[in-house]
């Protein structure tokens, strides 16, 4: 029996009452000191504010705490967890009111913000008007509507219009490139990744974020990525795939400055690479010459795995799949070239050309005797 009190807390009880699976159990302790908690034989780990492993669980118990706001960005912030800071007061300081919520070890429900209400009601909606002050709030909002847009969840307007009011204020200004990357990356493994952005571009932090996106849009070619990046996470789950169908539009300085502004390393960068400057061959290559070219490019021989990938990504780009897909055929082709490769044994038989020059006259013969066998599929429009 600790001797004092312990409520599970935040995500775990929203996910326990939304019927979702739990990842991971946070708690927060009322009534205890540091000196207390190590008697009972909890390791501290926090850094900014008292935090504890359970000795035996493992599992995260902070004391209850309160902040206070003393300079601008998410790093300016005061900290006070006392004996003194009640539940209420701890749960206060939170984003969302879904994520408000406590358990009593008893599992009664605590629930002074009306998280509950919320949920059931499927609405995003700020705990208080110290929501503005932490702009790493407008990504996790962001990143909460996608997550939960296929439980029907939306933001309060009221909220939406705090977030829009973050942004006027150059507050987004703060948020430093690491945890950007580090909540889009969330988002992006996640469930419907684009109601992500278009978050973002409602409360006007896309063209503080990612400015080379809100310049698809004022380019009328925003709702295409949108489209591209959520067809992309329905044919995959990988990040490459995904990220890759997003940027499909931006030209290569644009690329490559977003990489640089989040320090997004290989493969993600390679493939967005590739698939940015070649995705519009993707649906038209048929000839051999054409196809070598493609495969050349994409270094498919070399990397076949890596190939699934950029073919998955460009198949995301394009609104309209065939029975045989564009990618399933540019696959077998590969996959036939690669068996004629390791079954003949190729010698060069003429000294006027290069080796290179020969071997690639030979890939395009068998490429020639390949096409020969399949039914080209229809261009995909």
């Amino acid at each position: 029996m600790l001797p004092f009190k312990t409520y599970l807390v935040g995500g775990a009880v929203r996910d326990q009452l939304l019927g979702t699976p739990i990842k991971e159990r946070d708690y927060v302790v009322v009534g205890a000191t540091p000196e207390a908690m190590a008697a009972a034989g909890f390791k501290p780990v926090g850094k900014d504010f008292p935090v504890f492993l359970h000795p035996e669980t493992k599992e995260e118990y902070a004391l209850a705490r309160t902040e206070r706001k003393t300079r601008a960005g998410y790093h300016g912030f005061e900290f006070h967890a006392s004996k003194e800071v009640t539940l209420e007061e701890d749960l206060r300081r939170r984003d969302l009111t879904i994520n408000a919520m406590a358990l009593d070890p008893e599992g009664g429900l605590i629930d002074p913000y009306a998280g509950k209400t919320d949920l059931n009601q499927r609405c995003l909606r700020h705990v208080s008007e110290a929501f503005v002050e932490d702009p790493v709030r407008v990504l996790r909002l962001a990143r909460f509507a996608a997550r939960y847009k296929k439980h029907g969840f939306s933001i309060a307007p009221e909220t939406l219009a705090l977030a829009q009011k973050m942004q006027a204020s150059g507050e987004l200004d703060a948020l430093v490139p690491e945890r950007v990357w580090q909540e889009t990356r969330k988002a992006l493994e996640g469930p419907s990744p684009e109601i992500y952005f278009e978050v973002l571009r409602d409360c006007g932090a896309l063209k503080v974020l990612f400015p080379a996106l809100e310049g698809l849009f004022e380019k009328k070619a925003g709702d295409l990525a949108m489209q591209s990046l959520a067809r992309a996470a329905v044919l995959s789950p990988r990040l490459e795939v995904r990220f890759a169908a997003l940027l499909h539009l931006l030209d290569e300085s644009q690329l490559k400055q977003l990489m640089q502004r989040y320090k997004i390393g290989q493969p993600i960068k390679g493939v967005a690479e590739i698939v940015s400057k070649h995705y519009q061959e993707f649906p038209t290559v048929k000839t051999s010459e054409e196809l070598l070219a493609f495969f050349h490019a994409c270094d498919a021989l070399r990397r076949p795995e890596r190939f699934v990938t950029i073919l998955q990504a460009c198949e995301a780009c394009f609104s309209e799949r065939k029975q045989l897909s564009r990618a399933e055929f540019l696959l077998n082709i590969l996959k036939a070239l690669q068996e004629k490769l390791k079954k003949e044994a190729i010698a060069p038989g003429s000294k006027e050309l290069s080796l290179p020059a020969f071997f690639y006259q030979k890939k395009r013969e068998y490429l020639e005797e390949i096409i020969e066998d399949l039914d080209v599929p229809p261009v995909i429009s």
